[in-house]
């Protein structure tokens, strides 16, 4: 399994979190979410990896943006 690991911005509770995996969860092939609220980071398990733009897109819907 391949692993990703983005950094999002602006969570700061347990709801930011379940929002954030619910969405990336959804996305094709993806088989795991661990999310970082301290850190904003987020470990994605999936093969194969889903595009920046489809990761984009679902951190989006969840309400909040990744960090360049």
């Amino acid at each position: 399994m391949n692993q990703t690991v983005i950094m999002v911005k602006g969570m700061t509770c347990g709801h930011c979190v379940s929002a954030v995996q619910k969405e990336i969860s959804g996305l094709p092939a993806v088989t795991g979410v661990d999310v970082d609220l301290g850190t904003g980071a987020v470990r994605i398990t999936a093969d194969p990896p889903p595009s920046e733009a489809a990761l984009r897109a679902a951190v989006d819907t969840a309400g909040y943006e990744i960090a360049d």
